[in-house]
């Protein structure tokens, strides 16, 4: 009778078998913990900061904006003032829904002629959007509180809600 037969015949497993159980166990052990780990997808798009700061306000139109940072896909809804850029970061962890980590909106409103008025960036921060940079040419600022809206309402909508029964 060979080794492995004496540990057989002894009550034990055989070593071999041993092993594959502690490697499959830890291959299991592995794949668990791998499953856990956070995916993290982004959503929009944002001009980067240099981007940005090429955009002269009160002597750039919207075609030379659109030449040097691209169209947006959101412009304005209620009128066409201003192009707004989204950008948000979501956080997936298991089974748990998903959960937006980052916002931001880059806002770029024209005046009537067509000339760039203001480009404000803005953040959300604890639930609360805030003001991340602002350059205006006059101190009045014109629809921050609709931006606001918007901001509070992305993420929110499902495409049910929209559909009519």
């Amino acid at each position: 009778m060979g080794l492995a037969g004496r540990e057989r015949h002894k009550g034990g497993s055989p070593t071999g078998l041993r092993r594959m159980v502690r490697w499959l166990g830890a291959g299991a052990l592995a794949v668990t913990l791998l499953a856990c780990a956070p995916v993290f997808r982004n959503h929009g798009y944002i001009p980067a900061e240099p981007d940005l700061a090429a955009i002269e306000v009160g002597r750039d139109t919207r075609d030379t904006v659109a030449e040097k940072i691209g169209r947006p896909s959101a412009s304005g809804l209620l009128n066409d003032v201003g192009w707004f850029y989204v950008q948000s970061r979501w956080k997936h962890y298991g089974a748990k829904a998903p959960k937006e980590i980052d916002r931001q909106v880059v806002s770029i409103t024209f005046t009537d002629a067509g000339v760039v008025q203001n480009v404000e960036r803005f953040g959300l921060e604890d639930g609360r959007v805030i003001t991340l940079s602002r350059r205006v040419t006059d101190t009045n600022i014109e629809g921050v509180s609709f931006l606001r809206q918007i901001m509070g309402s992305i993420g929110r909508l499902r495409a049910e809600d929209l559909l009519d029964d």
